[in-house]
């Protein structure tokens, strides 16, 4: 072939590389268009609510006409290799999940809870569409919230949608904004006297002026060994070494203190402004129910829009509980309080020994390790009697929906944490002599002891041994009030308590 020939063969070559590359490159890209598409999302996203929630929300129904498209919440903004990585990752996700999983058993109710939200919406594609978070018509306590979150977003990695969950998929029971008044708690007798106590017997209380009672349980006192032994699968350091502990008599809770319990409370000492928390500590110390200053309104309704009226009440602080505590007492006459991390553990137990009140290992039902990952774990016995991972759907739940322990106690291990009147400190049970009576724990501290794992805790945390403690500076991160709430926790659900009543002098077993 002639030099010119081999010239002309390369230019046709280089040219019909540069059409085929530049045809490639349409198809491709139109590919790309069309897989960012809300159609190509929802052909693989098949939550049967999620199209008709978007188009509720704000997001698509609004007064501007703008339409806010998939992508623009579940991608990083376009452009970004953030964004390509993102798209790859998710594009090879969705292709595993619908060639390999069943869509009818999905929880696609969890899928709708905060946890989820945070790792598929990103906070660049929030910022990037407002780029002004303080447009026309916020509120005074949105400029403070979204001050807050100028000052501290990248600090404390706050997140957009951890204020904004209704935004882009519309939930009617989420509420965005501050409480105002006090939530109905249905109607009923309107108790004149507190319920008296003359033998030890299981009793309804029956909190005078309100309309409010509270099933509480004799338990009986005993002796028991406390901690777990060092066979026990799944323990920690910090339940050991065991001790033998003897606790007295005592009234709990038949289950946590609930919404409706805890509103009535609310309803009389509620404080409408931000009262500093020297003042409140102050008007508190005395022994006066008009006095007892009671929580502020929270940001937003804080059941997380799961319901309330027998549900756990939660977000509570443990300063909360404690003048739940106080009023209660005042109003019946009688000492109720927060439970001892000895009594808890006892009446947890419910007079037997092993890792739960039922019988079974914690490896039977924990989803922890290899052969749980592929069998899957056993749910037969300990979902009768506890509210967690594997059958809470992400969320509590109302006491109706367990059995009760051997004493009668219902959600010990479970739905949400419970505050002990304790100090937390690991080596406690060091500090503890053998044969104690009625511990109290360590005289002082920085957190407070929390009992029997939450609603999204695995199986093994939720023995009748297990410890944990409050983690109150990272419960309070979002809050954006200065200074922080003192009723309140911003960042933390899974967190409720149950009263205690001392036995009334005069009435013996």
């Amino acid at each position: 072939m002639s030099k010119t020939g081999k010239k002309k063969a390369l230019f046709l070559a280089g040219l019909a590389g540069l059409v085929a590359g530049f045809s490639l490159m349409v198809v491709f890209n139109s590919m790309y268009v069309k897989s960012s598409s809300n159609e190509s999302c929802m052909s693989c996203h098949s939550h049967p609510d999620s199209d008709a929630s978007w188009k509720q929300s704000v997001h698509y129904n609004n007064g501007s006409g703008t339409k806010t498209d998939c992508a623009a919440c579940h991608l990083p903004p376009e452009g970004s290799a953030k964004h390509f990585m993102a798209k790859a990752k998710t594009g090879l996700k969705d292709v595993w999940s619908y060639l390999t999983k069943d869509t009818e058993k999905i929880d696609w109710e969890s899928k709708s809870q905060l946890e989820y939200a945070v790792n598929i919406v990103y906070n660049e594609s929030c910022e990037a569409c407002h780029v002004n978070l303080f447009p026309e018509g916020i509120t005074d306590d949105g400029v403070t919230a979204h001050l807050y979150y100028e000052d501290n977003a990248e600090k404390l990695d706050l997140q957009c949608i951890s204020c904004h969950l209704d935004a882009g998929h519309f939930n009617p029971d989420y509420q965005h904004a501050k409480l105002v008044g006090v939530p109905e708690t249905g109607s009923g007798e309107i108790y004149a006297e507190a319920t008296e106590v003359t033998a030890f017997e299981n009793y309804t209380e029956k909190v005078p002026g309100t309309s409010v009672s509270i099933e509480m349980i004799a338990v009986p006192g005993g002796t028991f060994t406390m901690g777990s032994p060092e066979n026990e699968p799944f323990r920690r350091s910090d339940e050991s070494p065991q001790r033998s502990v003897t606790v007295s008599s005592f009234f709990m809770g038949e289950t946590e203190v609930t919404w409706d319990q805890f509103w009535a409370f609310y309803g009389e000492t509620m404080s409408e402004g931000r009262i500093p928390p020297e003042v409140v500590y102050m008007n508190n110390s005395r022994d006066d129910v008009d006095a007892v200053s009671g929580p502020t309104p929270p940001f937003g309704y804080p059941d997380q829009g799961w319901g309330m009226d027998d549900r756990p009440v939660i977000t509570l602080t443990h300063y909360s509980a404690e003048m739940f505590c106080k009023w209660l007492s005042i109003k019946t006459g009688k000492k109720y309080r927060l439970p001892t991390e000895a009594e808890w553990e006892y009446a947890a137990r419910g007079g037997t020994s092993t890792p739960y009140f039922f019988e079974g290992s914690p490896r039977k039902y924990s989803n922890r390790g290899l052969l749980r990952g592929i069998f899957g774990a056993d749910t037969s016995v300990i979902n009768s009697y506890a509210v967690y991972a594997n059958n809470s759907r992400s969320r509590t739940k109302e006491p109706s929906e367990v059995k009760a322990n051997p004493f009668g106690l219902k959600n010990m291990l479970g739905n949400v944490m419970e505050y002990c009147s304790d100090w937390y400190a690991e080596d406690a049970y060091s500090q503890l002599e053998d044969g104690a009576v009625d511990p109290k724990g360590p005289g002082s501290g920085t957190e407070h002891v929390v009992r029997g794992g939450l609603y999204s805790d695995d199986a093994a945390d939720l023995r009748c041994a297990a410890r944990s403690h409050t983690e109150h500076d990272a419960w309070l991160k979002t809050d954006p009030q200065n200074p922080k709430s003192i009723w309140w926790y911003s960042d933390i659900k899974g967190i409720g308590f149950r009263v205690v009543c001392e036995v009334p002098d005069g009435v013996s077993e």
